[in-house]
């Protein structure tokens, strides 16, 4: 198994946008597996509910496939069924990818997939919790968001439900002005609404393209 590695806010290669954390929230240190050198790229948050229906699954796959092609770094949980399924198309790409996991690494089952994306330097794991943080609970999920939420320059929800964690952190993430994009589609009346974005693919090129994201 790849070695856990350990990152405090007094070392040289620490984030700066973990040192201004989201709303108060502190995330140091943090522990890792993999390439660090990932984080020097700006990235793209993907938060979905576990819940989505069949029209945003569709418009999701289809994006995903975009942003995979247009190497663009994503981070998220992965968690629901939505981001699980969207981990699978990324890990098909050349682009680095972020899994922020909500428990410490050493608990983290690791599938081939991850384990030859670690060895190729394109697959990052890295989580606010260290090991004697051994399963997920709902306070722990939400902390996760937020961190997923500090790491990116912008964030995707393809769908939300309404009064769950997923709309919690799309509803902090306009209020202290991040980039917020979701699909156009009925079923996402209420992000739209919140203030989110329609996804189009150049708006990702263009939020990626201000350069190193330390």
């Amino acid at each position: 198994m790849p070695a856990v590695w350990k990152m405090a806010r007094n070392d040289a290669e620490f984030p700066s946008v973990l040192m201004r954390g989201v709303d108060g929230a502190d995330f140091s240190p943090v522990y890792g597996m993999g390439d660090r050198g990932i984080l020097r790229h700006r990235s793209l948050g993907l938060i979905c509910s576990v819940q989505c229906p069949g029209s945003v699954v569709i418009r999701t796959f289809d994006g995903i496939r975009e942003l995979r092609d247009a190497g663009i770094v994503v981070v998220g949980g992965f968690h629901s069924p939505m981001e699980r399924e969207c981990l699978d198309f990324l890990l098909r790409g050349e682009q680095g990818v972020i899994v922020c996991p909500a428990t410490g690494l050493d608990h983290v089952p690791l599938a081939a997939s991850w384990r030859a994306g670690i060895d190729a330097g394109r697959l990052l794991l890295l989580s606010p919790f260290g090991d004697d943080v051994t399963r997920t609970t709902t306070a722990r999920a939400q902390t996760r968001n937020e961190f997923v939420a500090a790491l990116a320059a912008g964030l995707l929800v393809p769908y939300a439900s309404p009064g769950g964690k997923a709309e919690a952190t799309a509803r902090r993430a306009i209020e202290r002005g991040q980039p917020l994009f979701t699909f156009d589609d009925d079923e996402n009346k209420g992000l739209l609404q919140l203030g989110a974005r329609p996804y189009h693919i150049d708006d990702f090129r263009g939020l990626m393209a201000g350069g190193a994201h330390v």
